[in-house]
């Protein structure tokens, strides 16, 4: 039998497949897509993947978000780093008083610090014997005693008309709870003084709505920001499409974004749980 030949074993032997390069493909730019809207943070999602790997989301079988959770965790690696550094969710609606009340506090709280917001607060409700005052009790009382309180000539408008709306009937201020979102956020921004992002806090952190997310809120952007790791602030725009995917359940992410600049890591200044009066 004849000697195999060099030939014959080159022409026997299997081929090795041709390494394929990366360079280039690593500097070609996402392409946007139905799937992909957002190529920055998609790709600031797939550099965290390895990072998310260690981090598993907190899961309580008794919490009433952890079907959130789970969803949350799914749609987005870089959020699912975000739920398992925070921890639980401690997410509850404010249930106290009526929602004049809450309305009431969110306008004392404007561009106030929550130190200075709050003893304002005290001295109105001390004013009408250490409680909340009905919207007849608002529009009977005189400016002097709400400005000695610290309440602003501006504030003591919004409130007075504030008040006067919730004195009428068809403004239905009791029974907002059964309106849908878009219904309570045109009714709210209607009363002078209150802007979108005060209907939002109102709708998520006095209702408890599942999906709300304040594209317009600092802390927001700032969260988002360094948790995706990017260069500038993002615009409300990129905002809808990162979060496109994580509703129904936005209000409890935008609630891990809020704490998550607690961190200490994060040098950006976080005064609450939640933002303003809430």
């Amino acid at each position: 039998m004849p000697k195999p030949t060099k030939a014959s074993l080159a022409a026997l032997t299997p081929k090795k497949a041709p390494k394929k390069s990366l360079k280039n493909d690593a500097r070609k730019p996402a392409k946007k897509s139905a799937n992909n809207p957002a190529p920055e943070f998609a790709t600031k999602s797939a550099k965290s993947a390895k990072t998310n790997s260690l981090h598993k989301p907190f899961h309580h079988p008794n919490s009433p978000h952890a079907p959130a959770i789970t969803h949350l965790a799914a749609a987005d690696p870089v959020l699912a780093t975000v739920i398992a550094e925070v921890g639980p969710c401690l997410l509850k609606a404010r249930a106290d008083g009526t929602h004049f009340d809450a309305v009431v506090r969110a306008i004392i709280f404007q561009q106030l610090s929550g130190k200075a917001a709050t003893t304002i607060h005290t001295r109105l409700l001390a004013h009408f014997g250490a409680r909340h005052p009905t919207p007849a009790e608002l529009l009977a009382a005189h400016d002097e005693p709400l400005r000695a309180a610290g309440v602003s000539r501006q504030k003591i408008g919004y409130l007075r008309d504030l008040a006067t709306r919730a004195a009428d009937p068809a403004f239905a201020m009791d029974t907002l709870h059964n309106c849908d979102d878009a219904r309570i956020h045109d009714t709210l921004t209607a009363v002078k003084g209150i802007g979108p992002w005060t209907a939002q806090m109102f709708l998520l952190f006095r209702l408890g709505r599942p999906d709300v997310w304040p594209t317009g809120d600092l802390g927001i952007r700032n969260a988002v920001k360094k948790a995706w790791r990017l260069r500038t602030d993002p615009t409300p725009k990129h905002l809808e499409k990162l979060a496109k995917s994580w509703s129904p359940y936005r209000s409890v992410a935008a609630w891990y974004l809020w704490r998550s600049l607690d961190n200490p890591a994060v040098p950006v200044p976080r005064q609450s749980d939640a933002p303003g009066p809430w």
